[in-house]
């Protein structure tokens, strides 16, 4: 697929998708959602992609809606039906259905999602953040939620998301007063993994994600992103049954073989994902 609003490189395994509107600090519009769904669903069928970054050009992240859209919306009667679709979108992987909607199917591919967020992370761009599974930051971004000052919501899904990663009283602050806040706070409340220099942030965000493609089973990542996802809906008895059946499972997989042979004889890995 040609991409007009992103650009996607696959290199030591990484796949590495940039929002690609520097001019407008990669403001998001309905093509960039389409071009970075079609990027993913690429990246998570494709055997030489191990982990996936995200990343903006230029100097921000991503700014949120482009206020073009967010004009017509406010022009129009209604919402616009693009933004705000009223229904799922086509189920896959098993996924629970509430990660399957526009903004919140992230989780449900099956490979590492890496945020490398190296500027402004507002609204949409922030709610993109919430979805990928690590947060690297470098020391000059910023965060804020937007909504309340538009007055919007908090939308996507992230009055769910955003609690069960900082803690509601975290989660109210940034929603409620739609403040900035920088990578230093940012990393504080829990809400970044690292926070990084500016000019270090993409080689060790790809030194982490080429760690993650050399040395770790992608079988055993695709489980887990899935286990720890599925088990924010279940108990912890449902958890552990889920638990005790994908181990067993393990054993049969040459991933597993793999894993033992190469730690006895001392070796890199080969993982092949089987």
């Amino acid at each position: 697929m040609a991409y007009a609003e992103i650009l996607y490189d696959v290199n030591d395994r990484i796949a590495t998708l940039t929002l690609n509107r520097p001019d407008k600090l990669n403001a998001w519009t309905n093509q960039m959602s389409d071009e970075v769904r079609a990027a993913l669903l690429a990246a998570e069928e494709d055997d030489d992609v191990r982990v996936i970054i995200l990343t903006g050009a230029g100097r921000g992240f991503c700014a949120g809606a482009d206020m073009g859209t967010l004009q017509s919306a406010a022009a129009t009667s209604g919402a616009d039906r693009r933004l705000i679709p009223p229904q799922p979108l086509p189920a896959r992987n098993g996924a629970n259905p509430g990660f399957q909607r526009r903004y919140s199917y992230f989780p449900s591919i099956k490979k590492p999602i890496i945020a490398a967020i190296n500027g402004p992370c507002v609204g949409l761009g922030f709610v993109l953040s919430l979805y990928c599974d690590l947060r690297f930051a470098s020391d000059t971004a910023r965060f804020g939620t937007a909504f309340a000052r538009r007055g919007l919501i908090a939308e996507h899904g992230i009055a769910w998301m955003l609690p069960r990663l900082i803690g509601p009283a975290h989660a109210l602050d940034l929603l409620l007063s739609a403040r900035m806040v920088d990578s230093t706070e940012a990393a504080r409340m829990g809400l970044v993994n690292r926070v990084i220099p500016a000019g270090q942030l993409i080689p060790e965000v790809r030194a982490y994600a080429r760690e993650l493609a050399t040395m770790v089973s992608p079988r055993s990542m695709g489980v887990i992103k899935q286990q720890v996802y599925n088990a924010l809906m279940e108990t912890l008895e449902e958890a552990t049954v889920a638990a005790d059946k994908a181990m067993f499972e393990s054993f049969d997989t040459e991933d597993f073989k793999e894993g033992v042979a190469h730690f006895v004889e001392k070796r890199a890995p080969a993982f092949t994902g089987k």
